[in-house]
């Protein structure tokens, strides 16, 4: 959530950046800021009042010593008169307030000056390219096909279970599930990422804290009788481990990481972009998680890249970078890269990672603070990244290393599934 401050100094900032991300912001900022002024008022006319009736409550104890009943009864129903005002003023302040809150949280986060204009996928920009074209045989199939040739997933028996979007893994494919997750979970934690295993059902405030709620609502499963929201992200649990946190200045940076479950209604486009594991509605991440100072988090950003690169790079998979433009950015961040992976069999990109810095505007949201050299309270900067998201490296791996008559096991992952080929 931004900033009253910031929509006060300069609300022309606000509106222009804003614009990066095809959001038109001027009505709503300037209804923003007329709701602020309404509140300063409403608080100077109580401020006031208080004060008014401090003064006659002061006057009644001498009038009552002077033996002045009949003036002092006057005060008296003074004194209730304002009370009765206060209480009136009162609740239009809160009015005010819910009104205002509720504007705010319209406002999607501001990009940084890195992100590019753009309106759509097609104009974000390919910063990086890396790892070989994979060489399959003749006839290679789609990781759909492949999966139902070995027997390691079972779309249909999913269907029967629960529905599409819940694949059933099996046998070799099971173990390649719990093989990449801890991985990953390895990987993250030799990097200095302490492991945390966060329940995967949230409350509202945790769901507002890192701006699901009320942005995606629709893509979250809610279980209305507890009012409880299925994560679609281990980053929603993790986050929230620090809101109304005041952490001390030796407390940073923090680094968690964690693996979930994840649940998304969502179930976005037809045919070859939902085939398959392209896209679920339950699918394994693990996630990486930090909390910065904000003259930190962009460094912070850069090494979390880095290693999401790194594994990508030990799987020994063809990939792309991405800074993604104003208009493909979720409402949150303030820079997002994503990681692509290229699918020969399927002749497409596959996004693997998103690894954004939020910036203040989950924190502001969060209540999470620190202490600066000077005693001044400050908001933390926030960062998180998949570490990666299972089904479409599971289907790129799938893809690419299929040979004649097999799938190979990249080398990396031997040591954790026990076998170097899936037949």
């Amino acid at each position: 959530m931004l900033t009253l401050k910031l929509l006060r100094d300069d609300p022309q900032f606000v509106i222009d950046r804003l614009a990066v991300k095809n959001f038109d912001a001027s009505e709503l900022v300037g209804k923003i800021i007329a709701l602020d002024d309404n509140r300063k008022a409403l608080q100077r006319e109580s401020e006031a009042l208080a004060t008014e009736q401090k003064q006659f409550a002061s006057r009644i104890g001498l009038l009552m010593k002077e033996g002045k009943r009949d003036e002092a009864e006057a005060a008296k129903a003074e004194v209730a008169a304002l009370k009765a005002k206060a209480a009136g003023l009162d609740a239009k302040a809160a009015e005010n307030n819910t009104e205002l809150e509720s504007l705010l949280v319209l406002l999607p986060n501001i990009p940084c000056a890195l992100v590019p204009e753009g309106k759509s996928a097609e104009d974000n920009l390919v910063v990086k390219m890396g790892g070989e074209d994979p060489v399959l045989p003749e006839g290679a199939l789609p990781h759909w096909e492949l999966a139902k040739k070995y027997d390691i997933i079972d779309f249909d028996l999913g269907v029967k279970i629960t529905g599409a979007g819940f694949p059933v893994y099996k046998g070799k494919g099971a173990k390649l599930q719990r093989a990449l997750i801890n991985y990953f979970l390895d990987r993250n934690t030799a990097a200095g990422y302490k492991e945390v295993e966060p329940p995967v059902m949230v409350n509202a405030a945790s769901g507002f804290g890192t701006g699901q709620l009320p942005d995606k609502e629709g893509q979250m499963y809610h279980a209305t009788l507890d009012n409880f929201y299925m994560v679609p992200t281990a980053e929603v649990p993790v986050t929230n481990i620090f809101r109304d946190v005041i952490l001390p200045e030796d407390q940073f940076p923090q680094k968690l990481t964690a693996y979930t479950p994840c649940f998304r209604r969502e179930a976005g486009s037809y045919g070859k972009d939902v085939r398959g594991l392209n896209r679920l509605h339950q699918f394994d991440k693990v996630e990486i998680v930090r909390v910065e100072k904000p003259e930190n988090s962009y460094a912070a950003l850069d090494e979390m890249v880095a290693h999401v690169e790194s594994l990508v790079n030990e799987l020994g998979l063809r990939y792309r970078i991405l800074r993604l433009c104003g208009g493909d950015m979720s409402f949150t961040s303030a820079i997002t890269y994503d990681f692509e992976l290229w699918s020969a069999a399927q002749g497409r990109w596959l996004e693997i990672s998103s690894v954004s810095n939020f910036e203040s505007y989950q924190a502001n949201r969060l209540h999470l603070r620190y202490k600066d050299e000077s005693g001044k309270m400050q908001l933390a900067h926030t960062l998180n990244g998949s570490s990666l998201a299972l089904p479409r490296v599971v289907a790129a791996l799938l893809e690419d290393n299929q040979k004649d008559g097999y799938i190979e096991i990249p080398e990396v992952l031997r040591p954790y599934t026990g076998f170097d080929r899936i037949d």
